[in-house]
């Protein structure tokens, strides 16, 4: 069956305004295949425009469908779609708030936690929050009394540095250059000096580096040498010999042995001392008496008295 040119002419013209209305309707964030869920809520101002992102928790879920200004309570409606899948509370709130410093504005859907679920065409409640550029406006009396105290503060500064960089004085800034230009000069020729001694000395740090690493190669060797050794041995057989002194210690500290005995019996000790006072009396008596103990050189024996004063 063949068209005539009139029905593909309609056709045509119909298929155009579709595609009119519907990219119209795609531009405008609107789909006319899918329903979308109807609400609306009031405002004392308008501050948005159709098209308008509505969005929750930072995602866009709908658009500003419709404004309307109500001529009896001075409130501006605002109808907004989103999409039917969405459930929120009727208790929830509408929240107006600025998307960025270049302007414009949104509506947020404020959650509420309960499950009384809004329906289609109902009314939800509005709050606003204040953006950047209104709190700027509203304090911008004390920014600008900040500002201008810190403008004066910044011209006084600035005042005492020219001040500064003009004196000319010993305690002035063009002395302290001076100086400190003076001791970079001093700096360069030490750097100049330094760098001439070592290309004149250049064969005696040469030696200087050898010997140090024939030193350190020498050390190595010792420490080889060292490791080489039974230190190990040597140190067991000391442990040893600690642990018979110890040993030899314990046994004079428990009176075991002569010497022991003699460290801890008091008796013996006592006796011993006695025995070496008598042993002194002796002595003094033989050289205050020697005629008594020697019958050769006496043929007289002299009876023993205890007074060693006699003779």
């Amino acid at each position: 069956m063949k068209l005539s040119k009139e029905v593909k002419t309609a056709l045509l013209v119909i298929s155009g305004i579709f595609l009119l209305i519907y990219g119209f309707n795609y531009l405008k964030g609107e789909s006319i295949f899918t329903s979308q869920a109807v609400y609306y809520t009031e405002f004392d101002y308008n501050a948005l425009s159709t098209s308008s992102s509505v969005t929750i928790r930072g995602n866009a879920v709908g658009k500003v469908s419709d404004i309307v200004y109500d001529f009896k309570t001075g409130k501006t409606k605002v109808y907004f779609t989103v999409d039917p899948e969405l459930k929120f509370s009727r208790n929830s709130k509408i929240r107006l708030y600025e998307t960025g410093l270049m302007g414009g504005n949104a509506l947020a859907i404020i959650k509420a936690n309960d499950t009384e679920f809004a329906k289609n065409g109902d009314f939800i409640e509005s709050e606003i929050q204040p953006g950047l550029i209104s709190s700027l406006k509203s304090n911008f009396t004390g920014l600008s009394s900040n500002l201008d105290s810190t403008l004066r503060s910044a011209d006084t500064l600035l005042v005492s540095l020219n001040t500064l960089v003009t004196d000319t004085s010993d305690d002035g800034i063009k002395s302290t250059i001076a100086e400190l230009n003076g001791t970079l000069i001093a700096v360069k020729d030490l750097a100049v000096s330094v760098q001439a001694m070592v290309d004149n000395n250049d064969q005696k740090l040469s030696k200087v580096i050898d010997n140090f690493n024939n030193t350190s190669e020498n050390l190595a060797t010792l420490s080889n040498d060292i490791k080489d050794i039974e230190l190990s041995k040597t140190v067991a057989k000391l442990d040893e010999t600690l642990a018979t002194f110890n040993a030899i210690l314990k046994d004079l500290d428990d009176g075991n042995g002569t010497v022991g005995k003699l460290l801890k019996d008091e008796a013996l000790y006592a006796n011993l001392d006695g025995a070496t006072k008598e042993l002194e009396e002796l002595l003094r008596d033989i050289k205050l008496h020697p005629k008594r103990y020697f019958r050769i050189l006496s043929k007289k024996e002299i009876p023993y008295t205890g007074n060693a004063e006699s003779n």
